[in-house]
């Protein structure tokens, strides 16, 4: 698989002829090895989309096929280039205080593969059906309706490659409170999709510490073992990938990954030939790196190393390259009243959107912190990706504050 940004960020399900979807590249692996790169300046310029609550996640596609990227927020999408709004279903109103939208993370995909850009929508944890809507190709009409599956659990559910035989990425997520798996569609068009054990049932008791719980922070994707293969991680540790995933349980090696987070990713940050990991806090303070090493008798561990601590709630994290040096970066930001304006750490502070620039002389390193924004803000789920074909990364972020991109300057 090619890493870098796509310009059509768009999954097909089987394989296809291009395969482009930025949820799936930023959990490539970094490079253990620096690029040495010149590294240019980095500039943003805001452009406010919608100033209400429509969703916390969001996705990019080509939704009409006329060669412009369009942004996806829940129950609109927004067409370039001038951003006319138009309904993916009815509309409704959100009250940024007091509750929550139906739209925690959207996916770009082309479920029925049939040219067209559909979006997956994920409602509210473990409580509704994960759904996707199929794209009525041009006509103006609501985009009907169907169930991939009856429900969702853990916050940061993933839609990532899974397999070293090829790149087509998978849905990830628990169900029922009790077992992860990943998915793959029904032999049917628009038949529910078919769910592949990952982890073995987990107590009731244990579910929020091993992941499967509606409310379980922090998931991931990505290669920790080194064996070639994508893991599947959690806060407490991760399920190594076998030979045939299909083959499920998987064997789970438990590790201390830090505090509840949001996604979780693989890469080798200080370039010695381990993978580690980096998360971020979902509802409290903190942005990290999880340092892996080797015991005396060869076993991973894993070391915390605090990147930020100067706010709070960031529920969402991507990994990207944004000033092409041929590193790749963290993005992160805070969400904006994740539980309202009285509830978790700071509600109230600015809503930033930051980037970390990962700096290395030899294996020590340095995280170079650049505010983007103070007024606006990530969800549960953000879009990096060169959204206007300029060959540099761009930004698109949805959350209570409203639906924004952020287009890198030259």
């Amino acid at each position: 698989m090619k890493i870098g940004f796509m310009r059509h960020p768009v999954l097909c399900f089987a394989p296809c002829v291009a395969l482009s979807l930025v949820a799936v590249v930023t959990h490539i692996l970094l490079p253990s090895i620096a690029a040495n790169l010149p590294r240019r300046e980095v500039k943003f310029k805001k452009i406010v989309l919608d100033r209400e609550f429509r969703s916390e996640g969001v996705a990019v596609a080509d939704v009409n096929r006329d060669g412009k990227l369009d942004v996806m927020a829940g129950n609109l999408w927004y067409e370039a280039p001038n951003w006319t709004p138009h309904e993916i279903q009815p509309v409704k109103q959100f009250d940024a205080a007091k509750a929550w939208s139906n739209s925690f993370i959207n996916f770009a995909v082309d479920v029925n593969q049939d040219g067209w850009p559909d979006e997956i929508r994920i409602d509210m944890p473990g409580t509704q059906p994960i759904v996707w809507h199929e794209n009525p190709k041009g006509r103006n009409v609501h985009w009907p309706e169907h169930q991939i599956f009856r429900n969702a659990c853990n916050e940061s559910p993933i839609l990532a490659p899974l397999f070293n035989a090829g790149p087509e990425p998978v849905l990830i997520f628990s169900f029922d409170d009790s077992q992860m798996a990943w998915y793959q569609p029904g032999k049917e068009p628009i038949a529910q999709f078919d769910a592949h054990p990952i982890s073995e049932k987990i107590a009731k008791d244990h579910a929020k510490d091993h992941g499967v719980f509606r409310f379980s922070h922090g998931l991931g994707v990505g290669d920790v073992n080194g064996d070639g293969r994508n893991d599947v991680l959690i806060k407490t540790g991760y399920w190594e990938a076998p030979q045939d995933p299909r083959q499920g349980p998987w064997k789970f090696v438990p590790a201390n990954l830090g505090d509840d987070c949001a996604q979780m990713h693989v890469a080798d940050v200080n370039a010695d030939g381990l993978p580690d990991v980096l998360s971020s806090s979902a509802h409290k303070i903190g942005v990290w790196w999880h340092e892996q090493r080797k015991t005396a008798d060869g076993k991973p561990e894993f070391v915390t190393h605090a990147i930020d601590e100067s706010f709070s709630q960031s529920h969402s994290l991507e990994l990207a390259d944004l000033n092409g040096d041929g590193v790749k970066d963290l993005i992160t930001g805070k969400r904006f009243w994740a539980h309202g304006p009285t509830g978790d750490v700071n509600p109230g502070d600015p809503a930033v959107i930051v980037w970390f620039e990962l700096q290395r002389q030899g294996k020590e390193v340095k995280w170079i912190k650049h505010e983007i924004d103070h007024d606006s803000g990530i969800g549960t789920q953000f879009v990096v990706t060169d959204l206007n074909h300029d060959q540099l990364p761009d930004i698109v972020t949805s959350n209570k504050k409203g639906v924004f991109l952020f287009i890198q300057q030259k």
